[in-house]
């Protein structure tokens, strides 16, 4: 079924337009506290429209994406109590559980795993507001773990190039799918450990 390709179409158009700088930004911002797409479905086509601009593109992202996250610190801190209910209500109550877990076992480095993995990142920075992380740490961990996601798909648009936007178009469906079957992997996992 082609799902994504009519996506990945109308994403490399938006990565073109003028503003698409302001509305990745708001993306790395959302995503970071309540909203559920990742930056990465800009930050991938813009920085494959411009490669000249992907080293700034993942800058804007990371940075956006890192007070994003200090915006869902502060949700976590000063307003749990009115979120829980409806957290334990929603799909994420076992990633929030699994987030709280992990700051148990591993502290800030549970913060850098989230920030480079797909796991939903704005579970973790809610859930360190509401245990009170300590906020340097959260934060240093959040700038090193979201930088090097970023960075990373920057780099390999970057060195793809022209050379993998044909790749990309014939395979983003598969790629697609895979990244669905990987987060239902992955959220059946937590599911388990909880």
């Amino acid at each position: 079924m082609r799902l994504f390709a009519p996506l990945y179409e109308r994403a490399l158009r938006w990565a073109r337009h003028r503003h698409a700088p302001r509305y990745l930004a708001a993306l790395s911002f959302a995503e970071s506290s309540f909203f559920p797409v990742p930056p990465d479905v800009m930050l991938a086509p813009m920085a494959l429209a411009q490669p000249q601009r992907a080293w700034s593109l993942a800058w804007l992202t990371t940075w956006t994406s890192v007070l994003g996250g200090l915006a869902g610190y502060l949700i976590g801190w000063l307003a749990f109590a009115a979120l829980e209910p409806w957290l334990r209500g929603s799909s994420y109550w076992p990633a929030y559980q699994q987030a709280v877990a992990w700051f148990d076992a591993w502290g800030a480095w549970a913060v850098f795993i989230a920030g480079f993995s797909p796991i939903p990142y704005k579970v973790f920075t809610i859930a360190a507001g509401a245990l009170a992380m300590p906020l340097l740490p959260f934060a240093l961990a959040s700038l090193v773990g979201r930088g090097a996601r970023f960075f990373l798909v920057a780099a390999l648009m970057r060195w793809g190039g022209a050379r993998m936007e044909p790749l990309l178009r014939r395979h983003i469906d598969r790629i697609g799918w895979a990244v669905v079957a990987l987060v239902a992997v992955g959220a059946a996992v937590a599911y388990t450990w909880r």
